[in-house]
């Protein structure tokens, strides 16, 4: 046995209540549950070292055996030590449990060995303002997690503020969406709001608002500067902008297409966009 194989040994041991949590949760669907209780599941050694540097702590169920096989990387193996270290520091619970009951409480195949449930961030759109939302996205009745997460991780990679979705759509703790998000979810908030009422808000913060669609009358690569405070307005996967959404931006730009697609995907659109706002924000 491995130095890493010990300490993970070490770290924690079977506990019956926990393994019978476990049952019930793997029987009823983790995620379903976690969502229910404003909690949602972080199945990823990254995601969940996020949560606590974001001063979330969560309440881990974890696998040893993945972490203990000689066929994972040593990378997945020190992530899982790092995450298992600080939740002993903290006394958050560490619960071991079966390979099978890991995987359905995951709800993906091959898991990477650690999980944790973590508490929901609530943030209204009354709570953000031009100081502490100067850049940020918003986007209209996104339908896939996928697209949510990658999203959010793309927000932060750029340095912006965070993410507003608008009339409803897809649940951003949904869990392939926290997945997407590589911890990014913890860092920033997320605010659901109807397009009237953020509309309004976007008028009383004086926000510059630049919305992408085919229909642009300016590439996205010839506007000059990028002006804070800023919102980058996308349509959904579905439909695009409506005309009613597209008429509240001061700025519509679109990406060009040189071959036989007419679209990008969302989350690909997004990224886009936002590297070229950071490279002309002012």
């Amino acid at each position: 046995m491995t130095e890493t194989a010990r300490r993970l040994t070490r770290l924690t041991r079977p506990h019956a209540r926990a393994r019978a949590l476990a049952l019930v949760l793997a029987g009823t669907g983790a995620a379903l549950l976690a969502c229910a209780a404003g909690l949602s599941l972080a199945p990823h050694p990254a995601g969940v070292a996020a949560a606590w540097l974001a001063a979330v702590h969560p309440a881990l169920v974890w696998m040893p055996a993945y972490v203990l096989s000689e066929t994972l990387f040593s990378l997945l193996a020190l992530g899982c030590v790092a995450v298992l270290d600080r939740a002993v520091a903290d006394g958050t619970p560490c619960y071991e449990t079966t390979a099978d009951i890991l995987a359905s409480l995951a709800e993906k195949e091959n898991p990477q060995g650690v999980i944790a449930v973590v508490r929901q961030l609530r943030v209204k759109l009354a709570d953000l303002t031009s100081q502490n939302f100067p850049w940020g996205v918003a986007i209209v009745s996104p339908q896939d997690p996928g697209n949510v997460g990658t999203i959010l991780r793309t927000i932060d990679a750029v340095g912006a503020s965070g993410l507003i979705l608008l009339n409803s759509g897809v649940d951003p703790y949904h869990p392939t969406a926290v997945r997407a998000s590589l911890g990014s979810i913890f860092w920033h908030p997320i605010v659901s709001a109807l397009f009237s009422e953020w509309s309004q808000w976007t008028q009383q913060q004086a926000y510059h608002i630049y919305g992408t669609s085919a229909k642009g009358s300016t590439d996205y690569k010839e506007v000059d500067v990028y002006k804070q405070p800023l919102i980058v307005l996308l349509g959904g996967e579905r439909e695009g902008l409506s005309r009613e959404q597209a008429a509240v931006c001061d700025q519509l730009v679109r990406l060009p297409m040189r071959g036989h697609v007419s679209s990008l995907n969302l989350a690909v659109a997004a990224g886009v966009m936002l590297y070229a706002v950071m490279d002309r924000l002012k």
